[in-house]
């Protein structure tokens, strides 16, 4: 896939360094002279699904990730990020997730809100240091390269020059959805993943409203797994396949 063709032509602003949050000397020489794994191992589709989710987040600014656990939509959206911000095609990468079942003991939680999130945001940090080494990783959080943001804090702010990553996209609300919509800026890559199956709130979901919305329109990609693509163990496969034929 024409990775770097692609990205110029509908995002053009990232080839101007200028725009957006500047890269500081310290973070150039980081991503020039540090070649992480990121750079050096391409991100690899295990499945067919996943050729089509790569092609679907190179090709548009948002990407649906829909399906069953274990497909590697969570792995292959931050692989990517780690590619785009190694790349210099964006200058954040920003992860969030709403806290449904978490809300009131997130207040109970010791230290900062990065502190406080840190146990929901530990799969998607694996891949971060699995991709880019653990030293660095927590150098790019603490330079706020990584910003590991609760939904909730979302409000107000708007998201761009970045890959954006709405993971457990399930538990949002259709309101909510529209709010984290509404919150992306210019030249963003978004990735918006969920497993309905797994959806913690009551009535509709904000990742199937969203999906119904935008199917087909230009801009909006989408990919949906099936237990075919469960890929985290053979044992995996089969609880997803029993569990769908049971549905």
């Amino acid at each position: 896939m024409a990775k770097k063709q692609r990205k110029q032509s509908r995002q053009p602003s990232r080839s101007r360094p200028e725009q957006g949050m500047q890269v500081t000397e310290e973070v150039a020489f980081f991503l020039s002279q540090n070649r992480t794994r990121a750079s050096q191992e391409p991100i690899q589709a295990q499945t067919e699904a996943q050729g089509h989710y790569m092609i679907s987040i190179d090709s548009n600014p948002v990407t649906f990730g829909m399906g069953p656990a274990g497909t590697g939509k969570t792995f292959v959206a931050t692989a990517m990020a780690c590619e785009a911000l190694v790349n210099r095609e964006v200058q954040k990468i920003y992860i969030t997730r709403p806290m449904v079942d978490a809300e009131e003991e997130m207040g109970f939680l010791p230290g900062e809100v990065e502190d406080k999130f840190a146990p929901y945001f530990r799969p998607v940090r694996d891949v971060l240091e699995k991709r880019l080494g653990a030293g660095f990783t927590e150098y790019l959080i603490r330079e706020k390269r990584i910003e590991i943001c609760p939904f909730a804090f979302l409000r107000g702010r708007t998201l761009e020059d970045a890959f954006v990553i709405l993971d457990e996209a399930q538990n949002t609300t259709p309101k909510q959805m529209k709010l984290f919509l509404t919150r992306l800026g210019e030249n963003v890559t978004v990735v918006i993943n969920g497993d309905s199956s797994q959806q913690d709130i009551k009535g509709p979901n904000g990742l199937d409203d969203a999906y119904a919305r935008f199917r087909g329109v230009p801009g909006f990609g989408s990919v949906v797994f099936d237990e075919t693509d469960v890929r985290r163990s053979a044992l995996a496969q089969v609880v997803v396949t029993t569990y769908d034929r049971a549905a």
